[in-house]
């Protein structure tokens, strides 16, 4: 059985690695099928409250593979790609009801480079890069690039970057509020640890239902934002973990919430 993806569980944090360090953790369909799966099976671990996607070695993920694609007997095609491969991680990153932080350790290029802005939180070694590599080849940015990327640093800084394919320092970027932040290479892990277990021990079912609110104010009108804000802050008002909160603020104390 390959060991393209990597899964490690601690304190509440599902550790989720890409493991095909010898091409940059490029996406092969052996690998995009295992993320989906091991995406899946954190959403079900009632024990996960926090997941963390990061690359083995000195890349994040440099998009597709692209041997896979030239390589007849191996290609599935760019509909298959899309439609089987990139296109469910996105959705799955989105619609899972719990914080998904991507630690980007190196350059993450193309659909990598996607993947990690489609997550809740990016936090980025100093030396990691973003990269929208697709026109380089001839090709426009997929794996929810083009609906992202000028949400968050703007339409005309968007449009340079997926026509140029210019190279985005982690300084840079952040600089764009293209991702949360980047540290130095020396506090990166620990940066990353104490942040992903902040996450897990935070209010699983709220930050989920802030999830939910940020993905529909995306498409939404003001009116309909506001509908959906009083819709999640009632089920919030209705969870465990808000009745600790208040209490563990009336008695001034840490609240001690357990997801619930």
């Amino acid at each position: 059985m390959s060991n393209s993806i990597e899964l490690k569980i601690e304190n509440n944090v599902a550790y989720i690695t890409l493991n095909r360090p010898e091409v940059f953790n490029s996406f092969n369909r052996e690998m995009a099928l295992r993320l989906q799966d091991t995406l899946d099976a954190c959403e079900a671990n009632v024990g996960v409250r926090a997941i963390v996607l990061s690359g083995k070695g000195k890349a994040f993920c440099a998009g597709q593979d692209l041997k896979e694609i030239i390589t007849p007997e191996l290609n599935p095609g760019f509909k298959k790609i899309l439609e089987e491969h990139y296109n469910p991680i996105i959705l799955r990153i989105r619609n899972i009801e719990k914080p998904i932080i991507a630690a980007v350790n190196g350059v993450a290029a193309g659909a990598g480079a996607n993947i990690a802005l489609a997550c809740d939180i990016v936090v980025a070694d100093e030396n990691a890069s973003f990269i929208q590599a697709f026109s380089k080849i001839g090709l426009i940015p997929d794996s929810a690039g083009t609906f992202f990327l000028p949400r968050l640093i703007g339409f005309q800084k968007a449009s340079a970057l997926a026509m140029l394919g210019d190279k985005v320092s982690a300084e840079e970027a952040e600089r764009l509020g293209m991702i949360y932040k980047y540290v130095p290479s020396k506090e990166f892990q620990e940066t990353l640890q104490k942040l992903a277990i902040k996450m897990a021990q935070m209010p699983t079912k709220a930050l989920g239902l802030i999830k939910k609110a940020f993905n529909q104010s995306l498409v939404n009108d003001l009116e309909e934002q506001l509908s959906v804000e009083a819709k999640y802050q009632i089920e919030a008002a209705e969870t465990e973990d808000f009745n600790e909160g208040v209490t563990a603020f009336i008695e001034k104390r840490k609240p001690n919430f357990k997801g619930n």
